[in-house]
């Protein structure tokens, strides 16, 4: 006889567990999220971060070197841990999210959705019919354990958490419209490309952007869902979680090894100037 297997946790349970209100205090005795960027492709690496005691870990498709099978290879590394994975595709593509859905993640945040017909078309890719389109072939999939989860086709919604990322003008402009959309479990705002969308690249913390991001904090929460951020400088991450963010994003695996390695070289090789690069 195979073993009963359950559902894990979806990651917006988890935040409405411990949504923050405007002042950053959390209800039912939760807290707010901090996690880390995992970029590497490494399964090991995702490992190692997956222990190191932070609450979530996106694991990056959009602009990291992975697949298919390196992002399984990294949900089975993180399994087991308390650390909630989070996956990025690089795009909405209703057929690759029906194929990172079946390999077993859970949790995704689809890039630069802009409109809320965006997000509601993103809410049929990740159900299946009659309230979307996702293909059916959980008998072949690790998402319901090869049908050793019982009832997954019927609860299948319940399993999966859909996240949105804004980043764009646009995007702020419909952010109210975008968190209203049925199905939409969270929103999470990305400061790198608005600026860019701003005309401000390169940076996050120019008032303009940083305004433009509070603004956001503030209407996703006036919706009632959780709201999140990027924020990789210190002083910005703190003004964001006293926003009243649910969750956040505070490094990543790759730069945390960048900086790192270059600190090291730093101590034992003599430079001309001092190079200090930005972490994000």
């Amino acid at each position: 006889m195979p073993i009963r297997v359950e559902a894990a946790e979806t990651f917006g349970a988890r935040l409405a567990a411990g949504r923050a209100d405007g002042d950053g205090n959390t209800a039912g005795g939760g807290r707010q999220q901090a996690g880390m960027w995992v970029c590497s492709g490494s399964p090991l690496v995702a490992e190692i971060c997956a222990g190191s005691g932070l609450d979530w870990l996106l694991i990056d498709a959009e602009h990291s070197p992975n697949g298919l099978e390196s992002l399984l290879a990294q949900l089975q590394a993180i399994h087991g841990y308390p650390a909630m994975p989070v996956v990025r595709p690089p795009s909405g593509d209703p057929v690759l999210l029906k194929q990172y859905l079946d390999l077993g993640a859970q949790n995704l945040l689809i890039p630069m959705v802009d409109t809320p017909e965006q997000a509601a078309e993103l809410v049929r890719a990740v159900r299946y019919p009659p309230q979307g389109i996702r293909g059916v072939g959980s008998a072949l999939a690790r998402a319901s354990r090869w049908n050793r989860i019982e009832g997954y086709l019927e609860n299948a919604a319940q399993t999966v958490t859909l996240l949105v990322q804004i980043e764009t003008t646009a995007a702020v402009e419909n952010v109210s419209a975008i968190a209203a959309v049925d199905g939409v479990d969270g929103l999470f705002i990305g400061p790198s490309d608005l600026a860019a969308s701003m005309g401000h690249l390169g940076q996050q913390d120019h008032p303009e952007v940083v305004a433009a991001v509070e603004h956001c904090i503030r209407a996703v929460k006036a919706a009632g869902k959780p709201v999140g951020v990027n924020a990789f400088a210190e002083a910005t991450a703190r003004r964001y979680l006293e926003a009243g963010v649910d969750f956040i994003l505070v490094g990543a695996d790759v730069a945390l090894l960048a900086r790192g390695s270059e600190a090291l070289a730093a101590k034992y090789i003599p430079t001309a100037v001092d190079d200090v690069r930005a972490s994000y």
